[in-house]
């Protein structure tokens, strides 16, 4: 009923979401001469769609555009299907496919295909399976998580032992009873209730509930960290992850463009910590440009951009840039300028001939802007000078740029802008910075000014230099003073090399998957700790012999990695792919994992190459070739996990489904994602952030973790209540414990407990240990040595109770006081206090139990963090509480002595209780003397073995 409730409420929300969303996809249409708004389900074959790109810009269905004949083409993004970010001019007779989103201009376009007959509406069948469209593809997964599989198989096991003790229970009983003691046919129905009390005691009712409670407490805390789980088994299979493959941008990056190097007065500063602005490392390095070059390069970037790109700013100053709009290159500009600490809007509206507001307004004409053209590469914005003419301060490509030099700025004393000629060795010096730049991922872009006398000719056209297009230059954009050159990229998130670095830790291989060129995803791999030192060929001179903690900076791009270290995705696909009998491109599996334990970034790929990754990955038996992993080790220090890979990937695109669905665990984006991707997807990225991921993985091992802490404290009540049972059974023919009894423990233990343990919040030591195999039981030996420790604590105490109890306190036998069939003088059928003081006396020893199940691997303080888990001290509490008043006050409905316990018996369970503690450190010793032992005797037999080997050498 709880696994139903969970799941209709988890239903009914998305339902109800679905339609929302539906009823605000509107577009507009000309059907039948009548222009009509009709929801993106209703749109058919023949209707005429009318697109902008300021609403109604998501294309429903395949199109072929009608117009408009002249003017501005529209321009469509693509990147949702193909992964490429350039914009795609589509003019008449263009075919406009269904998942695209128009970025510019707008048109009126006849729809061709709709449904599943559609680009999108075949991925999306592909995804979903349907029932219209048959994949023609063996990419099929795994349809049962790992933690799903390993539980099917305990199960199976402990309802075979549950048969197998109710059967001998059973005949035991008819033995002893009917044979042996002579008692009447009708005793047939006690034995095989007892029978059946012994079988439901020993199948843990419980396990489904706690594997529900696991997993939805476990993804409602994720939902506070920014992972909203769509499938609940999702979060242990994350717990299991070996691979992640991940997107760049957006994922790894801030999807934010931002200035990350600068090259000014012979000064190249570039900043690779992502925690730190270029700004505050331009101001704190000791080659520093004095005050005068950072005023100028200030002004210059803050004059000469665009009004229509603005920051905003935090006006208390706390928060500092809250957000903005605008060009991204220019906006990449601004925020170097408030690194630098100053603001772009005083030195704006200070700036006669810039500033459109204020006292200077009225100058506003006095300064002349050249706007970008793509035929300049550049713009440029003069401004008046105090003593008369013109500063035009310009920006642009830097090949364009650079050209137009004749000068470079240099540092010199406060308002002293030194410049000196820019000789080719210069010239160079810049070039080749530049294209260091660029090599590394970055996109350059140089900054120049030039001092303009009075009654200038802003339009006069040079005669010996032309534009990028061919046309004559102006003349006031030559002879200019070079003044900086700026890398911008897309910056690495602060928190993204520190979440890899624990994915490492925790034995988790990182995979960047990206449409990005080889060299910009070489730079982002290397700074978010990807690509190591020891994946490039060439350290540098000075390079330690472990290529790590010595020597210089490899120089980070793809023509100096090592072979298959990188591909690019055309490269990949012809050599994981081979043409068959019959012509057709098959999967080569064997040549593929030639190629993945040393694939680390997959450059310019398609979303068809992450589903062959996927796939790939998922099906790789390298593990069981020994010596290929061995030779991996040795060669390459690559160690290959032990089974098969649990894959996790990440995707935003509506191609990217089929890959998010054949992963084991696909991760979509909250933000940038389309809707396609979020329904393949099991978890979603509400931030768009691969630390998230990281914390996916830390939950889903809690998962595995609570079901495990649940498996050992239920089973060790099993063991010993079936036990007992069985020992009732073949000594009195009766349990004493009554089924009512055994009931109340089962709901008592399976349900509370259940909860309790689930509850468990994960701990940083779970994400520093490798994944657990597929192929491992889920019972680990330590907890078996914990089980079978305390179920036979619990059992000898149980056994000392029942057969020397009457004798110790004096009490009547319960055999006797409770079996009414007039063998015994005075027998009198009535509840006992002796079976009573068992019932509680084991109730105690497990409810004490549960605090020692909290921990798996023999901890010495076993209350560590019990006091930040609010719900499971409360659970603790109510079910003390419980026991009590079913004790004292539970009578016949409970089958226990009318009035309960005595103090002193109460304080007999309450000791044997509390020895469980005592005897889980015991256990601890006990367990690891062991180990200890067992390794002593391996390297003794190994020794022996070693000195036998050199004796016959010798003979």
């Amino acid at each position: 009923l709880i696994t139903a409730g969970i799941d209709y409420q988890k239903q009914f929300a998305f339902v109800r979401l679905t339609k929302s969303l539906e009823m605000t996809n509107t577009k507009s249409v000309i059907r039948d001469g009548k222009q009509i708004n009709v929801v993106d389900a209703d749109i058919v074959v023949g209707d005429v769609l009318s697109v902008n790109a300021h609403n109604l810009a998501s294309i429903p269905a395949d199109c072929v555009l009608l117009g408009p004949e002249a003017g501005t083409p529209i321009k469509m993004d693509e990147s949702a299907l193909t992964g490429e970010s350039k914009m795609m001019s589509k003019r008449p007779g263009d075919v406009v496919l269904s998942g695209t989103t128009a970025s510019q201009g707008n048109g009126k376009m006849v729809v061709i295909a709709v449904g599943i007959n559609s680009v999108a509406g075949k991925i999306k069948a592909r995804v979903y399976e349907s029932e219209d469209h048959d994949s023609d593809d063996d990419m099929d997964g795994d349809d049962e998580s790992p933690l799903f599989t390993k539980l099917t198989l305990i199960a199976k096991q402990i309802g075979i032992a549950g048969t197998v003790a109710a059967v001998i229970a059973f005949i035991v009983s008819v033995i002893v009873g009917i044979g042996v003691q002579k008692e009447s046919a009708s005793a047939l129905i006690d034995y095989l209730i007892l029978s059946i009390t012994v079988l439901a005691v020993a199948v843990p009712e419980g396990l489904p509930l706690a594997v529900t409670l696991a997993l939805a407490f476990s993804s409602k805390k994720m939902m506070k960290d920014q992972n909203l789980v769509k499938h609940l088994d999702a979060c242990e299979t994350m717990g299991c992850a070996t691979t992640i493959c991940s997107d760049k941008t957006g994922t790894l990056t801030a999807n934010k463009m931002t200035a990350r190097a600068i090259y000014t007065a012979n000064s190249n500063f570039v900043c690779t910590h992502p925690a730190v602005t270029l700004g505050d490392m331009v101001l704190q390095s000791s080659t520093r440009p004095s005050e005068s070059v950072i005023e100028l390069l200030v002004n210059l970037i803050s004059v000469d951009t665009m009004n229509e790109t603005v920051l905003y700013l935090d006006e208390d100053g706390k928060e500092g840039i809250t957000g903005s709009s605008g060009n991204p290159t220019e906006v990449a500009l601004l925020t170097f300028v408030y690194q630098l600490g100053r603001d772009y809007r005083s030195i704006r509206n200070g700036t006669k001939g810039r500033a459109d507001i204020g006292d200077l307004a009225e100058f506003l004409h006095d300064g002349k802007q050249i706007s970008f053209s793509s035929a300049r590469k550049m713009m440029s914005w003069a401004v008046p000078k105090e003593g008369g003419g013109f500063r035009l301060y310009s920006k642009g490509a830097s090949e364009v740029v650079i050209a137009r030099c004749t000068s470079q700025l240099v540092d010199g004393p406060v308002g002293d802008e030194s410049t000196e000629d820019l000789s080719d060795n210069a010239r160079g010096s810049v070039l080749n910075t530049a294209e260091l730049y660029a090599r590394r991922g970055m996109r350059t872009l140089a900054l120049a000014y030039r001092d303009i006398p009075a009654g200038f000719d802003f339009d006069e056209k040079s005669g010996t230099v032309t534009n990028a297009d061919g046309t004559p230059a102006l003349v006031c954009e030559t002879d200019m003073v070079f003044a900086a050159l700026v890398g911008i990229e897309d910056p690495l998130r602060p928190e993204v090399p520190d979440a890899i670095l624990r994915c490492y830790e925790a034995g988790i291989d990182v995979r960047l998957v990206t449409g990005d060129s080889p060299n910009t995803a070489v730079s982002i791999a290397y700074q978010a700790g990807i690509l190591k030192r020891y994946h490039f060929a060439n350290l540098g001179e000075a390079s330690g012999e472990d290529g790590e903690k010595d020597g210089g900076e490899p120089e980070m791009v793809a023509d100096n990695l090592k072979p298959n270290v990188l591909l690019e995705g055309k490269e990949f696909r012809r050599l994981v792919y081979r043409e068959g009998d019959d012509g057709r491109k098959e999967f080569d599996q064997a040549h593929f994992d030639k190629i993945w334990p040393h694939l680390r970034v997959l450059a310019r790929s398609s979303p068809d190459d992450k589903l062959t990754l996927a796939h790939g990955l998922n099906q790789s038996t390298l593990f069981t070739d020994k010596e290929a992993c061995k030779a991996l080790k040795q060669e390459d220090n690559i160690v290959i996990f032990p089974d098969r890979q649990v894959i996790a990937m990440t995707g935003d695109g509506t191609n990217d489904a089929p890959a998010l669905k054949r992963a084991d665990i696909g991760f979509a984006m909250g933000i940038a994602g389309t809707q396609i991707a979020k329904d393949a997807a099991d978890i979603i990225l509400l931030d768009d952030n691969f630390a998230s991921i990281v914390t996916a993985a830390k939950w889903g091992r809690n998962v595995y973790a609570s079901i495990q802490k649940f498996l050992q404290f239920q089973l060790t009540v099993n063991i010993a209540a079936v036990v007992t049972a069985l020992v009732g059974a073949f000594a009195f023919q009766q349990s004493p414990l009554a089924a009512i009894q055994l009931l109340w423990v089962n709901l008592l233990m399976d349900s509370l407990a259940s909860l309790a343990l689930a509850s468990e919040p994960p701990t940083p030591e779970l994400l520093k240990k490798p994944p657990v195999n597929r192929s491992d039981h889920m019972i680990t030996r330590r907890m078996w040595a914990n089980m079978l420790g305390q179920a036979a604590y619990q059992i000898a105490v149980v056994m000392i109770l029942l057969f020397a109890g009457p004798s110790l306190f004096g009490f009547d036998p319960g055999w006797k006081v409770e079996k009414n069939d007039g063998l015994y003088p005075g027998s009198k059928k009535e509840n006992s206090v002796h079976y009573t003081l068992i019932f509680n006396t084991f109730v105690w020893m497990t409810l004490f139990n549960e605090i020692n199940s909290r921990k798996l691997k023999g901890e010495i303080n076993v209350f560590e963090g019990v006091f930040k888990n609010p719900i499971f001290c409360s659970i603790f509490v109510i079910t003390s509480v419980l026991q009590a008043i079913m004790v004292q006050f539970g009578s016949y409905a409970m089958h226990v002595a009318e009035g309960g316990l005595d103090a002193q018996y109460w304080g007999v369970s309450m000791a044997f209780g509390l020895g469980s503690f005592p005897v889980q450190q015991i256990i601890n010793v006990l367990y690891r003397l062991g180990i200890h032992s067992k390794r002593w005797r391996e390297e003794k037999r190994v020794k022996k073995n070693a000195k036998y080997t050199t004796r016959n050498i010798g003979h």
